[in-house]
Parts: C-alpha cells; sequence; structure tokens
C-alpha cells in the first residue's frame, strides 16, 4: 500500500508500545523507515519487544521505562528522548487500561486506575512533547488511540468511556489551538482487534468474540494490517492538512449497532462473579510479569505495557 520509505526521517514514540495495538503499530512505523522509540511500565516488556522488531526490520528501535501516571517519570523520559537521539517528530498515545464490570461495584481507586493512565497519562506525554515543539518551531504529529464509545457511549466500561472522551476531546481542542504551531492531532477509535488481555478482561468468556462478529456489517473482526496502515498514513509526514479528526476503523459495527457491551445487560450475577474471577485471573497473570495488578485492556489492547 506505501512505498517503503514512508516514514524515513521520521522518529516516532508509541505509549505502551511493547504489546497489543502498540507493539502492531510500532513494527509498521519501523517496517516503514521510522526511528521508534516505544515505552511502557514494564521495562523488560519494552526491551524485549525493541529486540525483536529491530531484529524483524532492520531498524531502528528503542525502548524507554517511563510511568505515565508519574509527571517526573514523563518528563525523564522526553529528556532522555531529546538528549540522546534527538526530537520527536511524532507521539502515538496508545497506553490504556480498562476492565468490564457493573459501574455501581466500581471503586474510586478502580476508576482513577483508568483515568490516571488514559487522561491523565495521555495529557501529560501530549503536554510535555508540545512544549518542545513549540519551543523549537519544529512542529509535530499526535495520534491517539480511542475508542467508538465515545460516540455512542458503552456499558460496563465508564471510566474507559469518560476518559477516551477526554482525550477525543483534547484531539479536537488542541488541534484548533496548536494548529499555528504545525502541531496536529488525530484519533483512531478502533472495533475489535483481539489481544489475549483486551479479550480476558472485556470479554471474559468461550467464544469471546462470537456476539460481535456475527452483528458486524462485515462479519468479521478487525485485521491488524487494517489498523497499521490507518496508523501509518496518519503520521505520514506529507498529511499535513489532517488534523483534528477521529476515524473509526470497525467495519460499521458502531453504526449498525450503537454501543458495545450492551449484550452483558441481562447478565445475570452468577455470570457476572465468573467474569470477575477471569478478569481477577489475567490480573494475576499480569502481576508476575509487572510487578503490580494492572486494570489492563482496551477495544483492541492489551494491559498497559
Amino acid at each position: 500500500m506505501f512505498k517503503g520509505d514512508l516514514l524515513k526521517g521520521q522518529r516516532i514514540l508509541v505509549t505502551g508500545g511493547g504489546t497489543g495495538l502498540g507493539r502492531e503499530m510500532s513494527a509498521r512505523f519501523s517496517e516503514l523507515g521510522a526511528e521508534v522509540v516505544i515505552c511502557g511500565r514494564r521495562e523488560a516488556v519494552v526491551e524485549a519487544t525493541a529486540k525483536e522488531l529491530s531484529e524483524q526490520f532492520g531498524g531502528i528501535v528503542r525502548a524507554c521505562p517511563c510511568d505515565l501516571r508519574s509527571p517526573e517519570s514523563v518528563q525523564a523520559l522526553v529528556d532522555r528522548i531529546w538528549t540522546s537521539w534527538g526530537p520527536l517528530t511524532g507521539l502515538v498515545n496508545n497506553a490504556a487500561g480498562n476492565f468490564i464490570s457493573k459501574t455501581e461495584d466500581i471503586s474510586l481507586k478502580g476508576f482513577s486506575a483508568v483515568a490516571n493512565v488514559v487522561l491523565h497519562g495521555t495529557f501529560s506525554i501530549t503536554h510535555t512533547i508540545a512544549k518542545r515543539w513549540i519551543e523549537s518551531g519544529s512542529g509535530g504529529s499526535v495520534l491517539s488511540i480511542v475508542a467508538t464509545f465515545t460516540r455512542t457511549g458503552a456499558p460496563f466500561v465508564v471510566p474507559s468511556t469518560m476518559a477516551k472522551a477526554g482525550v477525543e476531546a483534547m484531539t479536537k481542542s488542541l488541534a484548533i489551538e496548536w494548529g499555528r504551531y504545525g502541531i496536529r492531532l488525530n484519533a483512531i477509535a478502533p472495533g475489535i482487534f483481539p489481544t489475549p488481555g483486551a479479550s480476558a478482561r472485556l470479554r471474559p468468556g468461550p467464544n469471546p468474540h462470537a456476539y460481535e462478529t456475527s452483528v458486524n456489517p462485515m462479519r468479521r473482526l478487525g485485521r491488524m494490517k487494517e489498523l497499521q496502515n490507518l496508523a501509518a498514513f496518519l503520521m505520514a509526514p506529507d498529511n499535513e492538512w489532517l488534523t483534528g479528526e477521529t476515524i473509526a476503523i470497525d467495519g460499521a459495527h458502531h453504526l449498525a449497532n450503537g454501543a458495545y457491551f450492551t449484550n452483558y445487560l441481562d447478565w445475570t450475577e452468577e455470570q457476572w462473579a465468573v467474569a470477575r474471577e477471569r478478569i481477577r485471573a489475567q490480573d494475576a497473570t499480569d502481576k508476575v510479569a509487572d510487578g503490580k495488578s494492572t486494570p489492563g485492556g482496551q477495544h483492541g489492547s492489551g494491559a498497559p505495557s
């Protein structure tokens, strides 16, 4: 679809780039000639991914640990990139967290666990990098991964819905405010691109995607190459007139069916209990690698990397 050097000369940071959609987008950027930096809380995970992608595509893929919930960690990451490797040309806000739950059962701590990564963390890294671009007059491109439920609402994922809606509002607002600096901001709202972390936490059960596949107008789920190519298109340097937009890539699911997760409205308490146990089991698996439990997963994405 694209010339092999489409992103040559670009240096792109992908948050949550060690797993899930972040890893897939990083791979495509590297394949198209970009220098890629991936960050995440799990240093071993991002280091392994960077090594794998460097070997696969022969390009430069670097890994940096970062906790987006910590302004100090974000500042240290940006300082390291600029000092060690040079300015970024692009940022992909992919890191996220999500889990399915009846909203009345969510604690404020659980809500904050999602919002602190998705909303506060996204603003923190975007703001910190954009200040550098404004000071240097270089401009840059920001791509954020949101979800179609910012348009439709969605039951049982209210913390993520609220946080992602904030990111989409940021995208529109800053496209207006920062356009004069040559900074453009866009977003992708993916449908279901299956990853283990997301499936375990958002559709816990056998055949997790059977219902969504059956009602999707295209009768299938997303293919990673489709998302990769859309992300590459939005980050391409000659695409400077496109800003402030959110593009859904979901096979028209939200147009045909509205909100995700409405099929859980009739779940019994027993079904919710089973779902909670499956989510806890996935958290325990991540805890081994992460050193702490994570409220992982989003539409099309795994746990925060």
